[in-house]
Formats: C-alpha cells, sequence, structure tokens
C-alpha cells in the first residue's frame, strides 16, 4: 500500500523532531515537537524532494505565502494542495 501524503509528512517532521512517527499527531505544533528554525527549514527541503513540489520561500509567513506551518495538520494540508495544484 502507497504511503499518503499525511504519512510522508509526518515521518519527515517525526525524523526532524528525532521522534518515532507514533509521537508525531496532526494536532502539534513544530515548537510542542522541538522544532527549530533550521529544523523547519531542513523538513521543507525534505517535503519538497520528497514530493517534487516548491513550497513558497515565505512559508513562514502563512498569510502571503498560502503556506501554513502553524501545525503538523497545516503542513499536510499545504503539501497536498501544492500536490494537486501539480497533478492538475
Amino acid at each position: 500500500m502507497a504511503e499518503s501524503v499525511r504519512d510522508k509528512v509526518i515521518a519527515i517532521i517525526a525524523e526532524q523532531a528525532v521522534l518515532d512517527v507514533s509521537d508525531v499527531s496532526p494536532e502539534q505544533t513544530l515548537e510542542d515537537l522541538g522544532i527549530d528554525s533550521l529544523g523547519l527549514v531542513e523538513a521543507i527541503f525534505a517535503i519538497e524532494e520528497t514530493f517534487d513540489i516548491q513550497v513558497p520561500f515565505n512559508a513562514n509567513e502563512p498569510e502571503s505565502s498560502g503556506f501554513d506551518i502553524s501545525s503538523v495538520a497545516a503542513i499536510i494540508r499545504a503539501v497536498e494542495k501544492l500536490v494537486a495544484e501539480q497533478v492538475a
């Protein structure tokens, strides 16, 4: 069975936070998981590479970039949107 976008994003975030996938839930924020700005950049690079997408350079400003990083669930939604746009 193929991994979903959700599963892949959670795996990337868990790796950056040095946690097990089971320790990461969609409700958590990156801050909750102990991911700092460098970890965020590394996670974004990994997401871009995994999904072959371009995350807006100003992802840390969701109001202007459209890429919300306020929680794990928000990141999943933003990645799903970029993946869908790429297919369309």
